[in-house]
């Protein structure tokens, strides 16, 4: 477990600071809000056919969304600090989630209730400005994934996730990782070996 300490609310305030104007005031609601929440490994945030009650801020760890694909376990996103997190459908719509969402390392979050949420937007414009932001983000981001998955080769899109995160290939088992590019684990297993070789 990681111990209480290493959890702040400062990279989440630099963020929210790079993107929008952010005061006193709304700085301390911020921290207020969000609750530092220390969980082990492989303990599930959100549960299939559960509701989604908390939205997370990835301070420390590595997070992974899956879903059930004709029984098996396939993983749509992999999150690493910083970052947000959940079931974002289940969230944003308050209904039961069709994934999960679980911890794959020992992590330091920040927890925020959806009221709490719709609460800091009505606070400030500036942070109605900051979630919108964030959310235009993450349409880029699962549009390149689409398109990733299209246009590039499994060796590319390998390389790519390791340009990008260099540390995931230490917190993430190699099948997880396998499934986010989507490909099997034997077809990875490959790719690494050529790679050194």
């Amino acid at each position: 477990m990681l111990n209480e300490p290493a959890i702040s609310h400062h990279k989440l305030l630099q963020l929210v600071n790079e993107l929008v104007p952010l005061d006193a005031e709304s700085q301390t609601l911020i921290q207020s809000l969000f609750r530092p929440v220390f969980l082990p490994r492989h303990t599930r945030l959100v549960e299939p056919g559960q509701i989604a009650r908390q939205l997370y801020f990835i301070n420390a760890g590595y997070v992974r969304v899956s879903t059930l694909e004709d029984g098996e376990e396939v993983t749509t996103h992999l999150n690493c600090p910083p970052g947000f997190i959940t079931s974002f459908e289940s969230f944003t719509r308050q209904e039961p989630a069709t994934n999960s969402v679980e911890c794959l390392t020992d992590s330091a979050l920040l927890a925020i209730t959806r009221p709490d949420l719709d609460l800091l937007y009505a606070h400030s414009h500036h942070l109605t400005e900051f979630g919108r932001l964030i959310f235009e983000q993450s349409i880029r981001y699962n549009e390149q994934r689409i398109k990733d998955l299209m246009v590039l080769t499994a060796e590319q899109r390998y390389l790519k996730l390791l340009r990008q995160h260099p540390s995931i290939i230490q917190n993430v088992p190699l099948q997880h990782i396998a499934s986010f590019i989507g490909i099997k684990p034997e077809s990875l297993s490959r790719i690494r070996r050529q790679i050194i070789s």
